[in-house]
Parts: C-alpha cells; sequence; structure tokens
C-alpha cells in the first residue's frame, strides 16, 4: 500500500476537522498537517494481517483519525497554554463567550462552545459513525469515558441549541 491510498480519506478528514475547529482554514491546516504527519510516519502503519480490502482501508481511515485526534490535541493543549487573560478583559461584555446566549444557537456555534474532549467523541460517534470501542481506541481512553463524555456532550449540546447558557462540568471523585 502507498500513500496514495491516504488521499482517498480526505474528504472525511476535512469534514471532521471542520467540525472539530469550527473554522475552514483551520480545518484545513489541520488536514494538510495530519497528512504531513501521515507521510512522516507512513512507515510505521501496519495494515490488519489477513484483512480484506475494506478493512484495510476503514483501518487506514481510524489512523488518520487519531493522527489527527493527537495533532489536534497537542496544538490545543499548547494554545490553552500561551492563553492569558486579564482579569479586567473577563469582565467586559465583548469577551464573554456566553454573552447573548438568549438567542438561539445553531449547531456549528454550539459544538464549538462544548470542550475539545467531548466535541471529539461527539463527532466520531455522531458524525463519523465510529462505535464506542472504534472511538475508545482512536482517543486513547476507555470506552466507559467515552460514553461518559458523550451523554455529557449530548446533553450540553441539547441544553445550548435550546438557548440555555453553558453550564460549567463538574466531575466527583471516584475512589
Amino acid at each position: 500500500m502507498d500513500i496514495d491510498a491516504a488521499l482517498v480519506h480526505i474528504p472525511r478528514l476535512r469534514r471532521y476537522a471542520r467540525a472539530l475547529v469550527g473554522d475552514a482554514a483551520r480545518a484545513d491546516d489541520l488536514v494538510q498537517d495530519t497528512l504531513e504527519r501521515a507521510c512522516q510516519k507512513w512507515a510505521l502503519w501496519r495494515p490488519p494481517a489477513a484483512a480484506t480490502a475494506d478493512q484495510t482501508h476503514a483501518a487506514l481511515r481510524g489512523w488518520l483519525l487519531t493522527l489527527m485526534h493527537n495533532l489536534f490535541a497537542n496544538q490545543w493543549r499548547q494554545a490553552a497554554r500561551q492563553r492569558t487573560v486579564d482579569w479586567d478583559e473577563t469582565r467586559e461584555p465583548g469577551h464573554d463567550p456566553t454573552s447573548g446566549l438568549g438567542l438561539r444557537l445553531d449547531l456549528e456555534r454550539a459544538l464549538a462552545l462544548l470542550a475539545p474532549q467531548s466535541r471529539e467523541v461527539l463527532l466520531l460517534v455522531g458524525m463519523e459513525q465510529y462505535s464506542y470501542a472504534e472511538t475508545a481506541e482512536m482517543l486513547g481512553i476507555p470506552v466507559g469515558t467515552v460514553m461518559s463524555r458523550l451523554a455529557r456532550a449530548r446533553e450540553q449540546l441539547r441544553r445550548l441549541m435550546e438557548g440555555e447558557a453553558p453550564a460549567p462540568v463538574t466531575l466527583k471523585a471516584v475512589k
């Protein structure tokens, strides 16, 4: 198999990246970074043993989406470290991300308000139609975490689409 096999996945990668980052230009950058990483790491990809062409195709798509997830997570963490907000800026209405939520949000804007981890799970299961197990493998998290993130993401998305302000997510420590 050669790198050309990855090219058929570009439309799906673009769709997922667009939903993930909410901006066409940033999504195209993420797809380009993903394909660049795939070219660099191509020797590491191994198709499943004794797999059909469809299984190999699906495995490659999953590998590319995993690369994209890892790149997105790294970029998100790096941007979060670089963000500094002055206390006075947070008090100005122009800097309040929740201002004007009395209006119904469209889906794209509502997705953008979800935490990146919730948005990833929601998009992989809801839009890309991956199973919980496949999503867990791609993201490197347990299946139970996928299920709980998905439930919280769906509930928060429902509330946002109904015009409610986003509620802060509070998790309890479980022993």
